[in-house]
């Protein structure tokens, strides 16, 4: 479960930030006092356009970023003053692999797996059981810098899900991937559904959105433009494509 309480987060800026983006305020308000829930067997789609504050949210859920104001729980844990313990109930994947390009697949996952104090023998399962869910195992031994995008997604997919987490955040996660890479993180989406873990999950690509989603929020200018389920937003949205839908939400 995923709870998010009045959450706000303001960014101060630079001299130079506010003379490039052209404003006179020495702050920006990302996220502006929002709500809502994610449950444990559903997938919730945060959809938003560039800048609308949807990556700054998925950010504070995951624990890299403090809220201004508000509160995010985690499988019961404050995001922020049990951060440590949220932490290790999560699993965030984003288009951006950020791996370590000298070291191999089998060593980035055994960091990773030795960070979050996993059980050498429910490690070896584990491992196992993604390197052959996402076809590791033939690059395994391979340096990642040495790695094809595809194959580095793969690699970080096996991260994020290593430790089994309750919680599992998607933000972009296909992105710049061929067709078969993408179909693969479809796949591992619709998986962890099916485990009944609390997925949230972010695309531009609109087809994804259709037909994953169970629940929907649209964010804009840091405040929330919809928030309820996929079922609601069709019939509200009855004579429209969902791309249509959308570009309506946030331009009204």
């Amino acid at each position: 479960m995923i709870r998010v309480e009045q959450l706000s987060k303001t960014f101060q800026l630079t001299k130079k930030q506010r003379k490039e983006a052209g404003l006179d305020s020495s702050s920006v308000l990302a996220v502006n006092n929002i709500d809502f829930e994610c449950k444990p067997g559903r997938i919730f789609s945060l959809l938003g356009p560039n800048g609308a504050g949807k990556t700054t949210t998925l950010r504070m859920i995951a624990t890299i970023m403090k809220p201004s104001s508000g509160k995010i729980t985690v499988a019961g844990h404050d995001t922020v003053t049990e951060s440590a313990e949220g932490r290790k109930k999560i699993g965030f994947l984003t288009g951006s692999t950020g791996l370590y390009n000298r070291l191999s697949a089998n060593e980035i996952i055994k960091y990773f797996a030795d960070l979050y104090g996993m059980e050498q023998s429910k490690f070896k399962q584990r491992k196992e059981e993604l390197f052959g869910l996402l076809g590791i195992d033939e690059f395994a031994h391979k340096r990642i810098g040495e790695l094809s995008t595809g194959m580095k997604q793969k690699v970080s997919i096996a991260r994020t899900m290593i430790h089994d987490p309750e919680v599992v955040i998607f933000d972009e996660p296909t992105s710049g991937l061929d067709v078969i890479s993408s179909e693969n993180i479809i796949g591992l989406i619709r998986n962890a559904k099916e485990q009944g873990k609390t997925v949230i999950f972010s695309s531009h690509i609109m087809s994804e959105v259709d037909l994953l989603s169970d629940d929907l929020a649209i964010i804009h200018k840091g405040k929330l433009r919809f928030n309820g389920t996929m079922d609601e937003f069709r019939a509200e949205m009855k004579d429209y494509t969902l791309t249509e839908a959308f570009i309506k939400t946030v331009t009204a």
